[in-house]
């Protein structure tokens, strides 16, 4: 008898669970549209450390409709809040940054992604979460990211010679100067989490220069250009392990990323 109270009791704070989650999202048709969205308070984040992330924009760039859950989770990675099973909507707490807007030069959205029954992707919203922050949405820009590992030696910050890093910065760079409306060019700087802060840091910010250097030597307005190092402090892995398997599972975090922003 107590068995069965127990599993009774187990199957009504689960249905009483969905009833709730449910009743936070929005109501959303057949073919993936809503009247009225419905927002995650933002308090209630519950994965990636209950601070959302900093996607890779080229990733996110690659978002549109019509791309499966899957492709969605391989792209920007799952959602941030506990919105329950086959549910019709996905919501995330991202982090750009924005030189000059924002907090701390650093705007915080959130993003939302509604599903038709089939649970495709067909909408996408965002919603400004912090004071001056700028959202993507209605925005003129283009992401790129580069592997830090295939422009630099290990620990190093000037450029390498490895074949295929310099061939896509010099596709970047006849791209840029390619373009007519140009506004402004971020270059912002990566690593992964060996060593301690302030290392990673200064390394991240001479990358960063090094790369706007060569733009720059390229043909690339020099008065457009910005370089900053983010250090380790916007990871897109989180790895475990030591030694080589490691430094090669932080690979992704060893980036350069370019925000083109545009007139």
């Amino acid at each position: 008898m107590k068995l069965f109270q127990y599993k009774t009791s187990i199957v009504a704070v689960a249905a009483a669970l969905v009833l709730s989650a449910c009743g936070t999202m929005s109501n959303v048709s057949k073919d993936g549209t809503a009247d009225e969205l419905v927002w995650p308070n933002v308090s209630s984040v519950k994965f990636d450390n209950d601070q959302g992330t900093f996607p890779v924009l080229g990733a996110l760039a690659q978002v549109r409709e019509g791309v499966t859950r899957d492709q969605l989770y391989y792209l920007i990675g799952r959602p941030h809040f506990a919105e329950g099973f086959r549910v019709k909507e996905w919501d995330y707490l991202f982090h750009f940054n924005t030189p000059g807007q924002g907090v701390n030069n650093v705007s915080t959205c959130l993003y939302k992604v509604l599903f038709d029954n089939n649970l495709i992707a067909r909408n996408f919203y965002w919603k400004p979460v912090t004071e001056g922050s700028v959202c993507p949405d209605g925005q003129q820009q283009e992401s790129y990211t580069l592997s830090a590992d295939a422009l630099f030696a290990f620990d190093r910050s000037d450029l390498s010679h490895v074949t295929e890093g310099r061939a896509e910065l010099a596709k970047l760079a006849s791209h840029l100067k390619s373009r007519q409306n140009l506004a402004s060019v971020t270059v912002v700087g990566h690593t992964d989490r060996l060593g301690s802060d302030a290392y990673n840091q200064k390394l991240s910010q001479d990358r960063a220069v090094t790369i706007a250097n060569y733009l720059v030597a390229q043909g690339v307005p020099a008065n457009l250009l910005q370089a900053r190092g983010a250090g380790k402090s916007q990871p897109v892995v989180q790895c475990e392990g030591s030694g080589a398997q490691l430094i090669q599972c932080l690979a992704p975090n060893r980036r350069v990323e370019i925000n083109i922003q545009q007139k």
